[in-house]
C-alpha cells in the first residue's frame, strides 16, 4: 500500500523542491501532496520566534485538520552584518509575504556599505515531521555562504540570486537544480528526515 505524505507549502518552487529532493532519495512507495491537492483548512499565521517553531506549528497544523503525515519546513537567510536578520521574517521582510524581489533588494540597499568581507551569510531550514498520534520530530539543515551585490542566476526563488555557497563562485541561482538539492540547508534537512519517512513507507 501506498503510503500519503503531505508537504504543507503552497509555494510551487518549493514544492517542486522538496519533491526532488524525496524523489531522488529512495524512501520506498510514498505518494507526495501538496496542500493544492487536500481540502483547504485555516492555516494559522507563523509567529514563532524560530524556524524549528513554525516548522513544528505548521506541520501540526496540516497533520491535525488532514489527518495525514506531514512534513513542514521553515526556511530563510540569517546574514552576519543584520545580526542574523531577516531570519523568520525572510519570507517578508519587504512588508508583503512572497515578495521575492523586494525583499532581496532591500537586503542588498541594507548592506550597500557593508565590506565584502562582511557580507557572510547562511540559509536555514528547519523541517518538521509530523504523524498524527504516532511521531513528531524536528530536525535542521545550515548552509553557509557570502552575498554579492547584483543578482545573478534563473534557477531558485527568493534570496537565491545574491547568495553564493561556500567554495563556489556560482550563485544558488545558477546552480542546477540537482546540485542545490545536494547542497542546500532544505536537502540537508530532508535527508535527516528520510530516516523517519522510509519507516513511514514501511509502515503504509
Amino acid at each position: 500500500m501506498t503510503a500519503r505524505l503531505l508537504l504543507a507549502t503552497r509555494n510551487a518552487k518549493k514544492l517542486d523542491e522538496l519533491r526532488r529532493i524525496l524523489v531522488g532519495s529512495s524512501v520506498g512507495d510514498i505518494e507526495v501532496l501538496g496542500l493544492s491537492d487536500v481540502d483547504e483548512f485555516p492555516e494559522a499565521p507563523e509567529t514563532g520566534a524560530t524556524f524549528e517553531e513554525n516548522a513544528l506549528a505548521k506541520a501540526h497544523d496540516a497533520a491535525g485538520a488532514t489527518g495525514l503525515p506531514t512534513v513542514a519546513d521553515d526556511s530563510g537567510l540569517t546574514v552576519d552584518a543584520l545580526n542574523g536578520m531577516p531570519g523568520v521574517l525572510s519570507a517578508r521582510w519587504a512588508g508583503r509575504h512572497g515578495d521575492d524581489r523586494a525583499n532581496l533588494e532591500l537586503v542588498l540597499d541594507q548592506l550597500a556599505d557593508t565590506p565584502d568581507e562582511r557580507r557572510g551569510a547562511a540559509f536555514v531550514c528547519a523541517a518538521a515531521f509530523v504523524v498524527p498520534d504516532v511521531e513528531e520530530v524536528v530536525v535542521c539543515g545550515k548552509w553557509r555562504g557570502t552575498l554579492i551585490r547584483r543578482p545573478r542566476g534563473k534557477h531558485g526563488f527568493g534570496y537565491d540570486p545574491i547568495f553564493v555557497p561556500e567554495g563556489e563562485t556560482r550563485t544558488s541561482a545558477e546552480l542546477e537544480p540537482a546540485e542545490k538539492d545536494v547542497a542546500s540547508h532544505r536537502g540537508r534537512a530532508l535527508r535527516a528526515l528520510l530516516p523517519h519517512l522510509r519507516e513511514l513507507s514501511r509502515r503504509s
